[in-house]
């Protein structure tokens, strides 16, 4: 069976090496991959968001199966072209995809069908934004309503913050046309848990939690970048709260998008926050998040392509889903300076690939591998326990070597504490 996944970091290669152990799988084509990845797939120069190059080279290419892993063409529709042109796929459809490409419309959403999430207020005018912000309980969020490369969050404790956050996003449009409106919302506490789950549009069934680290540097500090390690499972996330999550949250969002005439199918990621007064959603992803792929899909026991397809076909209530009561970490290496400007071009050497996905690489002309991104490695261990998996991953990032590389020395702290 011939598989295109398009995308080309480090949660596309733990993606493409996951799919790769089902014996169907004969040739994995990745749009437009990277330099690691061309280890595990064909690498095809074709962008993440040219949407009307993957179709044309899908179909002659005889692809049987494609997998839609960014954001931005699930939001641009490259599920309804690829499914146009006769290619099945795993993803959600433009409509389902706007759960992620619109923090209005998901808070909309979760407004209607009272799932529970942080009060907020939705402004398409400055004035009335900086307004409401004079007044309004501190600290804030102010989010981009758009998609900002998991970048357009900024959290204010002062009203000057919250009134430069709100400049910085509708007037300055540091991230383009998502910053046309914002969301203001209250500010949550309590640990976080990010739980990816595939869904078909009726059945959802959830994969291990995970913990996600977004500040660049050790203790959270530091800028938010798009994730520098993961662990998994959450050991906050609780058999009780899993439970209490798929009946206030998971099952109401399937069902809501269903009923606007938007069912997704593909992979739902849910951001919550264990508040004091319950789960509560801090965002909605409509793909599989990154660097949680990178720790839940190494603890995946039952095959991801089938899983795929059943989200597709509309038989997750009879797939076989199962993941390993063991634990993961994973610890990213990135490029010093990341998440604001960076050096590339430095040569990447791994002494034992095990466990390595890589995310921001490419291949010189003589065949090293150079650095070509923030995020340069995601270096993942899996163990029977956290405690294990955690020393691993550390002991698996002394086997990477490049110029400028940094890495926080802390991912899996908080859950360790725990």
């Amino acid at each position: 069976m011939k598989i295109m996944v398009i995308g080309g970091g480090g949660r596309e290669h733990a993606i493409i090496r996951t799919l790769k152990k089902n014996p169907k799988v004969t040739e994995v084509y990745a749009l437009p991959g990277n330099g690691g990845i061309a280890a595990d797939a064909v690498c095809v120069d074709i962008g993440a968001k040219d949407i009307e190059a993957q179709v044309r080279f899908a179909v002659d290419n005889g692809v049987e199966f494609a997998v839609v892993a960014p954001d931005d063409p699930l939001v641009l529709g490259a599920v309804d072209a690829l499914e146009a042109a006769g290619i099945p796929c795993f993803g959600p459809d433009k409509k389902a995809a706007i759960i992620e490409g619109s923090k209005v419309f998901s808070k909309g959403l979760m407004n209607k069908y009272n799932i529970p999430t942080a009060a907020s207020a939705v402004f398409s005018s400055v004035v009335s934004a900086m307004e409401y912000v004079k007044t309004a309980p501190l600290p804030l969020v102010v989010k981009a309503d758009g998609l900002a490369l998991g970048k357009g969050v900024i959290i204010a404790q002062t009203r000057q913050e919250a009134l430069a956050a709100v400049e910085t996003i509708m007037l300055d449009k540091k991230f383009g046309a998502s910053g046309d409106q914002v969301v203001i919302e209250e500010f949550l506490t309590g640990p976080e848990v990010s739980v990816l789950s595939f869904t078909d549009g009726k059945t959802v069934i959830p994969m291990v939690s995970s913990m996600d680290h977004k500040r660049a540097h050790d203790n959270d500090e530091g800028l938010n970048t798009g994730g520098m390690g993961a662990v998994a499972p959450n050991p906050y996330y609780t058999d009780e709260i899993a439970a209490r999550c798929m009946e206030e949250i998971f099952k109401p969002t399937v069902a809501a998008m269903a009923k606007e005439g938007r069912p997704f199918r593909g992979c739902l990621y849910f951001g919550l926050m264990l508040t004091p007064n319950g789960p509560k959603v801090i965002e909605y992803n409509c793909r599989f998040g990154d660097p949680e792929t990178q720790v839940v899909l190494p603890l995946m026991e039952s095959d991801l392509l089938t899983a795929m397809i059943a989200c597709r076909e509309g038989t997750l209530d009879r797939a076989d889903v199962r993941f390993s009561k063991g634990a993961a970490c994973c610890v990213v290496v990135a490029s010093e300076g990341y998440p604001e400007s960076y050096e590339k071009g430095y040569e990447i050497t791994i002494d034992d690939d095990a466990g390595v996905f890589v995310a921001g690489a490419k291949k010189s002309d003589d065949g090293r591998l150079l650095t070509n991104g923030g995020r340069v490695l995601g270096v993942t261990a899996t163990a029977d326990d956290l405690p294990a998996a955690v020393r691993r991953a550390y002991e698996n990032v002394e086997k990477v070597h490049f110029a400028n590389a940094f890495f926080r020395r802390d991912i899996g702290k908080r859950a360790l504490e725990a």
